[in-house]
């Protein structure tokens, strides 16, 4: 099953962009879905008609899904809160407080996201497109696999067995509520549907992100930021989409100012992005919505091409030999050295820019290194691993 990812600031047009790509999925026979994770809904006023948290019949081969996050996260999420909560209350943690604390930042967005398990262990569908959030909570939903499991192995103490035996000699000396063999049951599940849900968004075969923009600063300038985290993180960008790029036969004095503007940032994208493609389409003088005209924005965008390729297949992380160590790579266009911190720790590394922390599981074969080297250059980190034990 495909999976693409829409992201970009908010207002930009994504979610307009996204369910183009989708008809224009439908159009050429392959079996497809588009949801949305976007708490503030807008994909059902894009195809004019309304939308349900199940996947819904638009035309032939196209199924349409609002998801309601509120209801997602209370069904994977609200036994283990509210074992939580209980256990900060139990600290003395404000009832506000904990209830804040008792969900992780990006929990509601992230189990809208358990659908795509769902979907891809279903076979219904070949393609999913799906119109995520604007960029910054995109960026917390898609790092939101790893923060959540250092946050359920850290608070929970997985070693079941044990905590079964004890709990009955334990819970007696103290108020504080231990968890259940039910509560660890959840988090197993839990944990299981993230690393199932990491697996198909981490594999660049699979599923790849594609950025919307305006040719407008804040917005370019946002998209690059979007794009520096995301090969943080290790996802495929595979295209970039300009939308409302103003037509040259637009030649009223009115417009003059735009057309300069928009040429500057244009040339600015070509540049920041490359080599990632960068499809563009007009500012249309009426507005995209309802499926013919949908159409007729996928056929600006794509033309002739299918929208299920992958129209990019650089990763941005790899590991290579280098003389007697190892040298990892790992893209991060648009930030300066003093933006870039990484600490070493055995079977890890952590890699952070600006407000974004990725965790990087190392292979075996850097067991017994130590980091010797790191160096930010064009646009790629360069961290030398030496010392191999023997």
């Amino acid at each position: 099953m495909r999976v693409i990812l829409y992201t970009g600031k908010g207002g930009v047009g994504k979610t307009t962009v996204a369910a183009a790509t989708a008809v224009k999925c439908a159009k050429l026979g392959h079996r497809t879905l588009i949801i949305s994770t976007d708490a503030a809904h807008s994909l059902g006023d894009s195809f004019d008609m309304e939308l349900g948290d199940h996947p819904t019949k638009v035309t032939t081969n196209l199924y349409a899904q609002e998801i309601n996050a509120l209801h997602e996260m209370e069904e994977h999420w609200e036994r283990v809160h509210n074992y939580l909560i209980a256990l900060f209350a139990s600290w003395g943690v404000d009832d506000f407080v904990a209830e804040e604390m008792a969900t992780p930042p990006g929990m509601e967005e992230v189990a809208s996201l358990m659908w795509i398990k769902r979907h891809k262990e279903e076979g219904k569908f070949d393609v999913v497109v799906v119109d995520c959030a604007p960029t910054g909570e995109t960026l917390q939903l898609l790092a939101f696999p790893d923060v959540a499991r250092w946050y359920l192995t850290k608070i929970f103490p997985l070693e079941r067995k044990v905590w079964k035996v004890a709990r009955p000699m334990v819970q007696p000396f103290t108020n504080i509520p231990l968890p259940t063999d039910d509560i660890f049951g959840h988090v197993k599940d839990l944990l299981f549907d993230l690393d199932g849900m990491k697996n198909i968004l981490g594999d660049p075969k699979v599923c790849t992100i594609r950025l919307v923009l305006n040719l407008e600063k804040m917005v370019v300038k946002e998209a690059q930021r979007a794009f520096t985290y995301l090969c943080l993180y290790d996802y495929l960008t595979d295209l970039v989409v300009v939308n409302r790029v103003l037509p040259d036969e637009v030649t009223d004095e009115y417009f003059d100012a735009w057309h300069k503007s928009q040429k500057k940032y244009d040339a600015l994208v070509d540049l920041a992005f490359s080599p990632v493609p960068i499809r563009r389409t007009p500012l249309f003088n009426h507005e995209i919505v309802g499926l013919k005209s949908l159409a007729e924005m996928a056929e600006a965008i794509f033309g002739d091409s299918d929208p299920t390729q992958h129209f990019h297949t650089t990763v941005s992380q790899s590991l290579k030999k280098v003389g007697k160590g190892y040298e990892l790579h790992l893209q991060l266009p648009f930030v300066g050295k003093d933006e870039v911190d990484i600490t070493h720790r055995p079977g890890e590394l952590f890699v952070s820019v600006g407000p974004y922390k990725r965790e990087i599981s190392l292979p075996r074969v850097l067991n017994g290194t130590q980091v010797t080297k790191g160096k930010l250059d064009e646009g790629v980190l360069r961290v030398t691993f030496s010392g191999a034990a023997k």
